[in-house]
Parts: structure tokens; sequence; C-alpha cells
């Protein structure tokens, strides 16, 4: 299937270089980009369009008035940043000046909301913030029943690829928006996983940066030991000019091509997807990557559990500092929240509870019994038996990420489907990880996993720019097949 709004497409599928060289040519303004990201927003993602992605919680409403300023500073000889005019989007769980920052919950609704010290940089930077993104309610901590990519305020976002698929979570909405072509630049957040899911599984590319590197400052918290925003785009080159502003980071000049190992033994159990993977890993040795091969540590359930410990005892914590400072009236912790959903339980519990809200509350926060163990033991795990041991003597780690995309279900609830062990230790320890496509297994994207050092993100990008140069003469594909819901 085409692209179901050919008009618009032309200009979609633009890189933020040719955005770029075209502004500076004359060849195109800040306000026909915006509008077509518009025109195809209504074309292709609001109730009652052809498609019906739900991947926009919200659009600017100052979006073209600010694009008109873009030009005209433009024309006057005047630039703001590297993104000057370039339309971005935002996951609701940040917060930013006329838009709703709810993470998908009607509890926060009406909630005034600030400039999230990351929306400040991609303004100072000129970018225009258009609109933010649905994503999983609660960036998917609330339940193990929810279904990725559902919010209350929001619904279910669809695919591109396939319509009855999910566009994984929790930056569900900003992976979808990306494929479809709605921008060409997005933010995510990531926890453990919600960045590089989405983009693996929309085909798109995705970096959590080391955390701390973008602040969270008026992002809906989960965890500050492991929350991270990162960048998001159709192409390693746009998602490193998008760290750039973001981490206000300098990429220093390329040496010598990384080193890379294979985790031999992380694989996502997809006969295909762990094929394709291994297909990719020959053709980069062919075209000069070192690449070795060596066994890493796998999870155990101790971990497993040690990280759920973790998350909600910070969860508890965090949360509640946030919500007390927000402005505006309403929650002010977590056990209000839960209370919330329990009186508005025919909106806020229509297909799942809040289970991990209430485990959460028992925790006691970080001075409860159970968290100053359980996140020493995590750590060790993540670093000392895992990632250290992995990068010995090289730069990077790669693994497959996910495999196909599975079908959504609200009924049942969303579990991912097959997916290596790769974003775990990166997580716990709050080191970077990336996610770039490297092909289609049964017309569905699958993505690569590329894990550093703290603060090795500009190794990463360039470890990630190799790869992706060896796929771009090998991946016929560029645009999602709108693959309508099929039975099977």
């Amino acid at each position: 299937m085409t692209d179901p709004h050919e008009a618009s497409a032309e200009l979609a599928a633009l890189s933020v270089g040719e955005i770029t060289k075209r502004f500076s040519d004359g060849s195109l303004t800040s306000v026909e980009l915006v509008d077509n990201c518009l025109e195809r927003m209504r074309a292709l993602d609001h109730s009652g369009s052809a498609i019906a992605l739900n991947s926009i919680a919200a659009v600017s409403a100052d979006a073209r008035d600010v694009a008109i300023e873009r030009d005209h500073e433009r024309a006057s000889g005047g630039t703001r940043g590297v993104l000057h005019g370039v339309p971005v989007l935002i996951k609701d769980n940040i917060e930013a000046l006329g838009l709703p920052g709810t993470a998908g919950s009607t509890a926060l609704v009406g909630r005034a909301s600030r400039d999230a010290a990351l929306v400040t940089r991609l303004r100072d930077a000129g970018a225009i913030v258009l609109a933010s993104t649905n994503l999983s309610q609660w960036a998917n901590i609330r339940s193990p029943r929810s279904t990725s990519g559902y919010s209350t305020t929001g619904g279910l976002v669809a695919n591109p690829w396939a319509l009855d698929r999910s566009a994984g979570g929790s930056s569900s909405g900003s992976g979808a928006a990306l494929a479809a072509g709605l921008a060409p630049l997005a933010v995510g957040t990531e926890t453990d996983g919600s960045i590089v899911c989405p983009a693996s599984v929309n085909g798109v590319v995705g970096l959590k940066p080391t955390v701390g590197t973008v602040p969270t400052t008026f992002v809906v918290p989960i965890s500050s030991s492991q929350d991270s925003p990162g960048p998001m785009g159709r192409s390693v080159s746009d998602v490193a000019l998008f760290y750039r502003v973001l981490a206000q980071s300098t990429a220093p000049e390329v040496g010598e091509a990384p080193s890379l190992v294979e985790a031999s033994n992380w694989r996502t159990g997809h006969p295909q997807t762990d094929e394709l993977f291994d297909d990719v890993v020959r053709a980069l040795r062919a075209d000069g990557l070192a690449i070795t091969q060596r066994e890493l540590a796998l999870p155990g359930e101790q971990d497993g559990r040690d990280e759920e410990v973790v998350l909600f005892a910070e969860l508890y914590d965090d949360l509640t500092a946030y919500l007390i400072e927000r402005p505006g009236s309403g929650v002010t912790s977590l056990e209000d929240v839960i209370a919330y959903e329990d009186e508005h339980r025919d909106r806020e519990q229509l297909f799942f509870g809040h289970e991990n809200f209430l485990a959460a509350v028992k925790t006691g926060g970080r001075n409860g019994p159970d968290y100053a163990q359980a996140r020493k033991r995590n750590l060790a795990w993540a670093v000392e038996t895992c990632l250290t041991p992995g990068l010995d003597g090289v730069d990077v780690i790669i693994s497959p990420a996910y495999g196909p995309s599975w079908k959504s279900d609200l009924a049942v609830g969303g579990h991912p489907g097959p997916a290596s062990p790769a974003t775990m230790a990166p997580a716990i320890a709050g080191w970077p990880i990336m996610c770039l496509p490297i092909g289609l297994v049964q017309g569905l994207p699958v993505g690569l996993a590329i894990i550093g050092r703290p603060h090795s993100e500009w190794t990463i990008i360039d470890a990630a720019r190799r790869i992706e140069r060896t796929l771009r003469d090998r991946s016929p594909w560029a645009a999602p097949l709108w693959n309508a819901p099929s039975r099977g």
C-alpha cells in the first residue's frame, strides 16, 4: 500500500539536512513545512481520518505563528540555531507551554504546563514545538496488563507499518508519528526500553542518552536513576543533530572506526529476526568493521525483581515530589492518583488497573526496607557482571533489539513480542543505548541495539552511522506499508 496521503509525502520524507538546505536556498519555508505536517496529521492521525494513528496528543496553537516568526528571522539574515524553523514533537509526559503534559492520564488534565528544560533548549535552537505525542499511559508503569501505546486521554496508537500492530512503548506516538512522516524529529523518554522499543518496531532511529545528560526537569517521572529523555528521528544523522541540541554537546572529530562486540547470546528468540541480525553482522565485517563475539550475562529472576523494586520505590518518591510542585490543583501524591483512578474507574481503568501503583505504595519509597539492597544488587549485576565485562577491550556492544511488532489487544493486554535483553542492563546502569532499523521481517521493521559506556554517545552514533551506511544499499524500504488490519 502506498502512502495514504501522497500529496504531502515528498516533504514528509525530507531529512533535517535536506530541510535546512531548502530553507537556505529559499525553496522551502517553515510555514510550508509546518502546514504540510498539520495536513498529514489531519489526514492520517485524528479520529475520523483515513488512518487514525492516534499518535498525536495535542497540537501547539502557536506552531504556525512561530513558523512565520522563524521565516521572518531567516529573511532578515538571522537564525537561532541548528534547528531553526524545524518542527519537532515531544512526548506527552514532557511539559511545554500550551501543551497538556498529562502523561496520558485525565488526572493531570487542566494542570498548567511549563517549558521543560529540554523544551527550552529546543526553542533556543530555533525549533518549532509542533505537537505532543501520545504514549503508554504514565510511561507504561501502571499495570503489568497495560497495552503499549494506550492512554486514557489519547486512545491506542497504531503502527503505520500494519495498523493492527503495536507502535511499542512507551514512546509509542513519537515512533509512529516519525514513521508516518508527521514531523522530522520527536523526543521520547526511556526508563527501560521506551525509546528503543518504538524505534525498533516503527523502523526509526532512537537514542537513550546516559541518565542525566538530557535534563528531566518538568518531565513526569518514574525513576531518577533510570529516566532519560532522548532524540528520535528517521536517520542517524538527524538523531545526531537532535542529540547535539538536547544534550548541548558537540561531536568530536571522527577518528578510527569503533570496535564492536556482538552479544552472541542476546537473541530475540524470533528466528527470522535473529537470522537477519546475523546477516547484517556478516555484511558489516565484510565492510571492514571489527566485530568480535562474546557471551554476556543474562538477567535472572532476581535481577528482574530488583529492578521492579527500584522502579516502584523511586516512582513512589519521585512522582509524588513532581505532583506537589506542578502548578494547578489536583492530585499531589501517588495515593491521590490511585484514589482518582478508582473514583473515575469507568474511564481510567476501562481496560486495565493500577496494580503497579499499589505495589509502589507498599514499597515505602527509597526509605523502605527493600530498596537499598535491591538497588545495590541491581547495579552490581548490570555494571560489574554484565556491561563492564561485555565492553572489555571494545567500544560498543551490538545485538538485535526486538522482533516484529505484535498485535495490539486491549481486551487481554498488550505485551511485547520477541525481544532481546539489550535494554535492561543499560537501563539499570543509566548507560546509553541506541536503536536503528536493519530491515523488514514479515513486512515489519526490526532494529539493532548499540550499547556503550557512560557518556559515549558520540562513539555509539559513529558506530550507528557506519552500520547505517552498510545497510543503505541493502534496504529497498524507506516508508511504512500502511497494511490494513488482518487476521492471523
